[in-house]
């Protein structure tokens, strides 16, 4: 079972979450107590009657979308167009506290930060924030835990212990922005640039949290005030294989790039690396994916962890490049990822060689390819490392 937080932001800890058999697949989230409703949760006329049930004027929502979404403030003497007497009541029933930082760990000289929040119910969660030169990428969690099981991925072995709201998916990436505005991300002769790039690759399956994952995106991408103004094109729903989700995600027609973490081309190892594909094979999630370019134009990315002598042979990378040509051409980029160590892990990355060679059969195949850069491994903080450890 994984330990009970130390502290938490309420009287009413966190229940314990029991770890999952191996190929165990958890699609229903525990029932808990929900978090606060916050102002993040609602469209502009959603915020305006949440206000209102509480007694407030509803024309308040946009004042207070401009202080949150604009200035990142949640300070109510910030908000001086609001009136004195009640702000700060008016201020904490809209913008409780959801996310309180426990931990915080830089890599990269400062250019990659992973911050531990605690929820109100004591459960954590992970996000990363990382710098380049022209773009700031943030990767958020949309889970508490992870119900897809992936015996390589420490967040999946750690078992699901709730959703997350939209709210608080939301508030990742305003404490990241507020973070970045305030320079501390980076070196401090750096520009503060705003976050340009979003991608679900924390804690969960996002499409598993379908609904509030959908509002945060839309919080993401919505012009201020009514969300942070990000560019759709910006923004990165990744998926283990949830076909059903793919095909839902797929009639939403956002310009949000979908990344499939594959992992395997054969469904007879993917049954063991990906227990979701127990139930939608291998083609049954790249013929969805191709739907999904098809009906957005967005290409799809083919998220690929090379796992030592397990999946990095080089008929594999033949036999994938064969699966994604027999869809069409142009449609899709590969991202093989060197193995990132999790404790206790029996796996580890493949060897360069090896993988160079799995890059140029790709490549042989037409197969536009990338290697992913493995940002913030030494904090445990790269692609299938969170597991919220305070």
């Amino acid at each position: 079972m994984a330990q009970q937080p130390q502290q938490s932001t309420t009287s009413t800890p966190v229940e314990l979450t029991v770890k999952p058999r191996p190929g165990q697949l958890t699609f229903d989230a525990p029932r808990r107590g929900k978090p606060p409703r916050h102002l993040a949760d609602f469209d502009m006329a959603g915020r305006r009657e949440f206000l209102a049930e509480m007694g407030h004027q509803p024309f308040r929502a946009g004042q207070l979308s401009r202080h949150y979404f604009d200035r990142f403030a949640t300070a109510p003497e910030d908000m001086t167009d609001l009136p004195a007497a009640g702000r700060e009541e008016l201020v904490s029933q809209a913008l409780p506290t959801l996310l309180t930082t426990v931990r915080s760990l830089e890599a990269d000289q400062g250019d990659t930060v992973k911050n531990v929040h605690r929820c109100f119910d004591g459960a954590t969660v992970e996000s990363v924030l990382m710098r380049y030169t022209h773009r700031v990428t943030m990767c958020i969690s949309s889970q508490a835990g992870c119900g897809m099981n992936c015996p390589f991925c420490a967040t999946g072995q750690a078992g699901l212990t709730r959703n997350l709201s939209t709210a608080e998916m939301v508030e990742q990436v305003v404490q990241g922005a507020r973070m970045l505005r305030g320079g501390r991300v980076g070196r401090a002769e750096q520009e503060p640039l705003r976050i340009s790039n979003i991608v679900f690759m924390g804690m969960g399956e996002a499409l598993a949290n379908y609904k509030a994952s959908i509002g945060a995106i839309h919080r993401l991408i919505d012009p201020s005030p009514e969300g942070l103004g990000i560019s759709a094109r910006g923004i990165t729903m990744s998926t283990v294989g949830l076909v059903p989700g793919i095909r839902k995600f797929t009639q939403e027609k956002l310009p949000v790039t979908l990344a499939l973490s594959l992992h395997a081309p054969d469904d007879e190892l993917r049954d063991e690396l990906i227990p979701i594909n127990t139930r939608w094979k291998v083609d049954e999630a790249l013929d969805a994916a191709y739907d999904y370019y098809q009906a957005t134009g967005r290409r799809v990315s083919i998220e690929y962890a090379l796992i030592r002598d397990i999946n990095d042979h080089g008929w594999r990378a033949d036999l994938l490049g064969e699966k994604l040509n027999a869809r069409g051409g142009g449609w899709v980029h590969v991202n093989p990822i060197p193995l990132n160590p999790t404790p206790g892990s029996k796996w580890t990355a493949s060897r360069p060689g090896v993988e160079q060679n799995f890059v140029e059969r790709l490549r042989a195949h037409g197969i536009p390819t990338t290697v992913r850069d493995t940002r913030g491994s030494d904090i445990d903080g790269a692609c299938g490392q969170l597991a919220a450890t305070v």
